[in-house]
């Protein structure tokens, strides 16, 4: 298990990588062919699309070819794509090009915290942790690489390095071996399906229970990631421009304000697992998310570079654990559902990703930087008042489970 967590933080590395590259590159993308905001916002649209397809596909690709084989593909598509992305081809392009990027690491990350979620039953919230201290370097390392090498002039060669970074995991996959685990990657699971005999393995049975029964919780929760990831992929990919227009930083400046907001999301992450194991995933869920909206409804108020910076590290540090831990919320909320449960969460998060940042896209181009971050602020009360009825839900269940014992 130790192994492949550590081949899981190389790939959520990757994923980090991925997913901002976009975001950090966008003002100067943007020029380059001459497009404004709310086109940028439809080419983040594309790769969050992607990223759903490849979230919901992920469950049923791995019944039919296996996990392994499954991560596999989705990295070559993704080192296909971030190749592509380099040519700088036509503008109508790359949304194909972004959807499909956006299918391969979004595979990646559902297979993986699957694996996670279901295979690890003590210290779940420290092991989720480590995959997204490892994706926050990648969020933070992008932003700092693009800065660079927009100063230089050579802002297209951030594309390639993903590549890189994908074919590393490609032959680290291929051909690393996990000793029993290896079974378990491997393994076509619809072929065990129809000898429903072969295996008596409650576990199994359990992570293939579907999370329909509590649909109410399921409702609350999918809400939740829609609005948090939405929101954080929104910052990620705006927050350059919002410092532009409102700071008047250059563009390679600018881009170090994501650098600062993932360098604070992976120090935060550091930790966060193992408060939240010691203190509850409720508890911790509440607490961030109410921190989170108390510092984005400052962040409109805020005109200084200084404090701006400081806000956005204090956010990254609010916000460094929500995902992972209220993953692991949910999957001890409603156990059982692991599998399908994560992956509807997470693509939940993609809807989320895909639209909140479209929203943005078009709030930038129509009422600019101030009206954006009140809108954010808005999207985080939101998450706040999930946060606290799922708190609330949590501690009923466990006062009636006390009750009936």
């Amino acid at each position: 298990m130790k192994r492949l967590l550590w081949m899981g933080s190389l790939s959520y590395f990757l994923i980090g990588l991925a997913h901002v590259v976009v975001g950090s590159l966008l003002p100067v993308l943007l020029d380059h062919y001459g497009r404004n905001y709310t086109e940028g916002g439809s080419l983040i649209f594309a790769q969050f699309s992607g990223f759903l397809a490849g979230v919901l596909l992920s469950p049923w690709l791995a019944r039919n070819f296996g996990k392994r084989r499954s991560l596999v593909f989705a990295l070559l598509l993704l080192c296909t794509a971030e190749m592509l992305y380099s040519l700088l081809p036509p503008w109508g392009w790359l949304y194909a090009i972004g959807a499909a990027a956006g299918f391969g690491f979004g595979m990646v990350e559902a297979l993986i915290g699957t694996i996670v979620i279901s295979g690890i039953t003590q210290g779940t919230g420290a092991a989720m942790s480590r995959l997204e201290v490892f994706f926050g370097i990648g969020a933070l390392a992008m932003p700092a690489i693009a800065g660079q090498l927009i100063a230089l002039g050579w802002w297209r060669l951030a594309f390639p390095i993903i590549s890189i970074f994908a074919a590393i995991a490609v032959v680290a996959w291929l051909r690393g071996s996990f000793g029993t685990l290896d079974t378990v990657l491997d393994e076509q699971e619809h072929r065990g399906n129809n000898h429903p005999h072969s295996s008596n393995s409650p576990k199994v049975k359990a992570s293939n229970a579907s999370p329909i029964g509590n649909w109410r919780l399921l409702a609350l929760f999918v809400v939740f990631f829609f609005i948090y990831v939405g929101t954080e992929m929104s910052l990620a990919n705006f927050l350059p421009s919002m410092f532009i227009e409102r700071l008047g930083l250059t563009q390679a400046e600018a881009a170090l304000s994501v650098t600062c907001f993932w360098l604070a999301m992976a120090f935060g992450r550091l930790f966060t697992g193992y408060i939240a194991d010691r203190y509850g995933y409720g508890v911790f869920v509440a607490l961030s998310s109410l921190a989170a909206t108390l510092l984005l409804c400052v962040f409109p108020l805020i005109k200084g570079t200084a404090g701006a910076f400081v806000l956005i590290a204090l956010l990254g540090l609010g916000m460094s654990g929500i995902f992972s831990i209220a993953l692991v919320f949910a999957s001890k909320m409603m156990p059982g559902t692991e599998e399908s449960t994560t992956s509807l969460l997470i693509g939940a998060g993609g809807v989320g990703g895909a639209l909140l940042p479209l929203w943005l896209g078009t709030s930038m181009d129509r009422g600019g930087a101030v009206a954006s971050a009140w809108l954010l602020a808005g999207f985080a009360c939101i998450l706040c008042l999930l946060g606290g009825i799922l708190y609330a839900l949590h501690v009923r269940k466990k006062r009636l489970q006390t009750a009936s014992s």
